[in-house]
C-alpha cells in the first residue's frame, strides 16, 4: 500500500557532515536531515507507523477519526497519512506554536482546535491540551493517536536507525533533543540492530530542565521539553542528560543555513549546539550523529527567523 501512494515518500533521507561545526580536534558532526520527509518532518516516520499498523489491528476503519494534541509536526503527519489512508483527523493546537503549522494541518484537511497560551510553551498548557484530546477521544468513531504511549511510536522510528548506520557503519554517539523521547530511543533501537551501539544523549531546553533538575519551565522551543518525563526515555540506555540555552539553539539554526544550508527548526539548533559540545569531548577519530528534526519553513515569521 505504502509504495504507490505519498507514504511510500517517507524516510531513506539524506546525510551531511557539518565539518565546518566541528571544533579543531574533535569528532565528526553527522546531521539526518529530516526535513526532506512529505510533511517536512521525521515525525512522518511515527505517523505511518501508527495509523497503519492500527488499521492493520482493525483498531482504526476508513472514515474514522483520529485525535491527538500537538505543537503542528506531529499533527501535521498524522493529518497527511490520515488524508493518505481516508482518515478523518483532529488536532488539539494551541497559539504558543507556528501558525505555518495550524496552517499545514489545515491544509491536509485536519480539524484544527486552538488552546490560547500566552505565548510560550508551559507545563499547564500542556496538561490542557492533553485533557481536551483525551474527552475527544472518548467520542464513538474516535481513535486517540496516543504519541505519548502507543509502542507503534517508537517502532517508527527504528528504520531511521538502521538507515543511519547504512550510510555511515560506526557511530559512537547519537544526540537529540526529546519530546516524547522515541525518536531518539527509536533510531537506537534501529542501530542496534544493525550491530550499533553508541553512547545516547539526550537533550533539553535550559529554561525546562525538568530531566536534569526536575523542575520544568516556559521555553519556546517547539516540540521538546514538554514538563513531564518523556514516556519513551529509556534512562538505562541514555549516557547522559544535557540542558542546552534555547538561545544558543536558536542561533545554531540560523548559523546551520546561513553557513551550511541545514535549514531547521529550534530544536535542530538545539540538537548541533549540543553536538559541537560534546564533539570536544569526545575527540578526534570518533562519530556523532544528530537530527534536522523538520524544516525551517515550519518556522518562517516567527522568533528564530522572524
Amino acid at each position: 500500500m505504502r509504495s504507490d501512494t505519498a507514504l511510500g515518500a517517507i524516510g531513506n533521507t539524506p546525510m551531511v557532515r557539518l565539518q565546518g561545526f566541528e571544533p579543531e580536534g574533535g569528532a565528526e558532526i553527522w546531521i539526518k536531515l529530516e526535513g526532506g520527509n512529505p510533511t517536512g518532518s521525521y515525525k512522518d516516520r511515527m505517523a505511518v507507523s501508527v495509523l497503519t499498523r492500527a488499521m492493520e489491528r482493525g483498531a482504526l476503519r476508513p472514515g474514522d477519526r483520529v485525535v491527538e494534541y500537538t505543537g503542528g509536526s506531529t499533527g501535521t503527519a498524522l493529518a497527511f497519512v490520515a488524508a493518505v489512508l481516508g482518515l478523518r483527523f483532529t488536532a488539539v493546537f494551541s497559539d504558543a506554536f507556528s501558525d505555518s503549522k495550524r496552517q499545514a494541518m489545515e491544509a491536509f484537511g485536519a480539524e484544527v482546535l486552538v488552546e490560547p497560551s500566552d505565548g510560550t510553551i508551559t507545563p499547564e498548557l500542556i496538561q490542557r491540551m492533553k485533557a481536551r484530546a483525551y474527552a475527544l477521544a472518548e467520542e464513538p468513531g474516535s481513535f486517540y493517536a496516543d504519541q505519548f504511549g502507543s509502542p507503534d511510536v517508537r517502532a517508527g522510528y527504528a528504520p531511521m536507525g538502521q538507515e543511519i548506520a547504512a550510510r555511515l557503519g560506526c557511530v559512537d554517539m547519537l544526540v537529540s533533543a526529546v519530546g516524547t523521547g522515541a525518536a531518539l530511543m527509536g533510531t537506537a533501537d534501529g542501530l542496534a540492530e544493525a550491530g550499533q551501539t553508541p553512547q545516547v544523549i539526550a537533550l533539553e531546553p535550559l529554561q525546562s530542565p525538568l530531566l536534569t533538575t526536575g523542575q520544568g519551565g516556559p521555553h519556546k522551543v517547539e516540540g521538546v521539553g514538554v514538563g513531564f518525563e518523556p514516556p519513551f526515555l529509556d534512562r538505562d540506555r541514555v549516557s547522559g542528560i544535557r540542558a542546552i540555552d534555547q538561545d544558543a539553539g536558536f542561533a545554531m539554526c540560523r548559523r546551520l543555513a546561513a553557513e551550511a544550508g541545514v535549514f531547521g527548526g529550534g530544536s535542530t539548533g538545539l540538537n548541533v549546539a549540543a553536538a559541537v559540545e560534546l564533539a570536544g569531548e569526545l575527540g578526534p577519530g570518533k562519530r556523532i550523529v544528530t537530527f534536522a528534526c523538520d524544516s525551517g519553513a515550519k518556522y518562517l515569521g516567527g522568533h528564530i527567523y522572524g
